[in-house]
């Protein structure tokens, strides 16, 4: 029996998940939960990582001195692109920003004036967000920020914490392939990029790979979290979907994956990046998981847009859960129209936002929130279904079978529309498909699991599944 602990933290919430290896067969149990609550300041929108680290902090004593539990490896994985920068000394110098904040506005077009969007494709194969990493560094170097001109190391959210727990400055490849001067063909940084922009190209760390042993918890840490001082900490597969992936329960290669939650995460698992005119005019994304696989795939803002709706409605005292909101939506009419995701990424009114574009299309707007549900969970079906066509043009194949992991699996109105909408046989599950990949990627860098086809087989052994055909 082997026991590895997953961190997972999203952008909600986090979760400590403890993972038991025995008999070919893996049981997860959530041991800590905790909310992710960004903090706006008058400078900004930021990360608060300090108590992000207090509970990572918490959930090791749970495991140490209230269970007991015997670690054969701790790992951390988060959401992709934010950063952390260290002085020489080590410590911030200034706190993470989220990547929702106003400071990322406008700083796509003001990148392409120095190098042109072709050229940065080119080079790293991503998909053009203005969250993404590049654009948050240039918007600090055109503030003059002295945070970057003091900066030692660049390190992102989970390298910050896999530092804090060890003391060992390295960037895992999953969530270094997030930030847009990662090369993916190249396997490594896109220095020249950052030259042309003029970023400092000695804050970025040392690359590993997914399921490296980075070292051992530092023993003040140990200590207080009533931990032996041996526990091994893995560089996992970093970016939470890189592990949702490692844990598809997939075989043949016929099918693609949707990473279900605040952003929905649509592709496909390649040896190689696909970067040319086509992946450019889609906008696609190349980004790199578990085992060096790429990861081409498109980001679509999921159900970020019912979670503010929901947001909205419990500050003016309407508390709905999400499983109320799927049960209202399925019984409102179909909405008779569609809104596109990733034209609401902005947090806020949300409900008032959909209404006012809603008439402004001519339509009548959704009165009750079953209504508006149901508008966003339809649109989301129909945009997963684009995006379906558009893979299958640039592989050149048809995609039989869509796996949908993740939290938003649990939706099965969602999963039902989804399926209606491609017209694929939908299979849902885990659930906890991060936390599942985060142990078993922990478990290959251990040598407990060859490799991701056993990975995929433990996964079908242990956790129920769900089909869905399309009606």
């Amino acid at each position: 029996m082997n026991r590895f602990l997953a961190i997972d933290l999203g952008a909600e919430s986090g979760r400590a998940i403890l993972g038991t290896l025995d008999a070919g067969k893996l049981t997860l149990e959530e041991l800590h939960r905790f909310a992710n609550t960004p903090v706006r300041l008058p400078t900004g929108l930021y990360w608060d990582v300090l108590r992000l680290f207090h509970e990572i902090h918490h959930a090791l004593s749970i495991c140490g001195r209230e269970r007991k539990v015997k670690l054969d490896g701790i790992g951390v994985d988060t959401w992709g692109v934010d950063l952390a920068l260290l002085g020489s000394d080590g410590a911030l110098v200034d706190n993470p920003r989220h990547y929702r904040d106003s400071r990322n506005n406008g700083m796509l077009e003001k990148t392409f004036a120095v190098v042109p969007r072709e050229e940065i494709f080119a080079e790293t194969g991503i998909q053009f967000m203005q969250i993404n990493s590049l654009y948050q560094l240039h918007a600090m170097k055109l503030a003059a920020s002295p945070a970057l001109q003091a900066a030692h190391k660049l390190l992102f959210i989970p390298d910050l914490f896999n530092y804090w727990l060890t003391g060992v400055q390295r960037a895992e490849v999953s969530i270094a392939s997030t930030s847009q001067f990662y090369n993916p063909a190249k396997r490594q940084w896109a220095s020249g990029l950052f030259r042309r922009l003029g970023l400092p190209e000695s804050v970025l760390p040392e690359i590993v790979p997914s399921g490296t042993r980075l070292g051992t918890l530092l023993a003040e840490i140990a200590e207080s979290a009533g931990l032996p001082g041996d526990v091994p900490v893995y560089a996992t597969a970093c970016h939470d979907t890189a592990s949702a992936v490692a844990a598809v329960p997939a075989e043949g290669d016929d099918w693609c994956y949707i990473s279900s939650g605040t952003w929905s995460l649509m592709g496909v698992e390649l040896d190689a990046p696909v970067i040319d005119d086509r992946s450019l005019a889609l906008n696609f994304t190349n980004e790199v998981g578990a085992g060096g696989k790429i990861r081409l795939l498109k980001n679509i803002a999921g159900l970020w847009v019912l979670q503010e709706c929901r947001r909205a409605w419990a500050l003016a005292g309407h508390e709905y859960s999400y499983e109320e909101l799927s049960k209202l939506a399925a019984g409102a009419e179909p909405a008779g129209m569609l809104i596109d995701p990733d034209a609401f990424q902005d947090p806020g009114r949300m409900p008032e936002r959909i209404s006012e574009y809603c008439r402004a299309q001519g339509h009548k707007a959704p009165e009750q929130p079953g209504g508006m549900a149901r508008l966003i969970l339809e649109s989301l079906a129909a945009t997963y279904a684009k995006v379906l066509g558009s893979l299958e043009k640039l592989l050149g194949r048809r995609i039989n079978r869509v796996h949908i992991v993740g939290g938003g699996s649990r939706n099965q109105l969602l999963n039902q529309l989804a399926a209606n909408a491609m017209g694929r046989t939908i299979v849902a599950g885990p659930t906890e498909a991060t936390a599942a990949g985060s142990v078993l990627v922990q478990a290959i860098g251990a040598g407990i699991v060859s490799g991701s086809a056993e990975a995929r087989e433990i996964v079908r052994r242990s956790f129920p599944l769900q089909t869905f055909q399309p009606e």
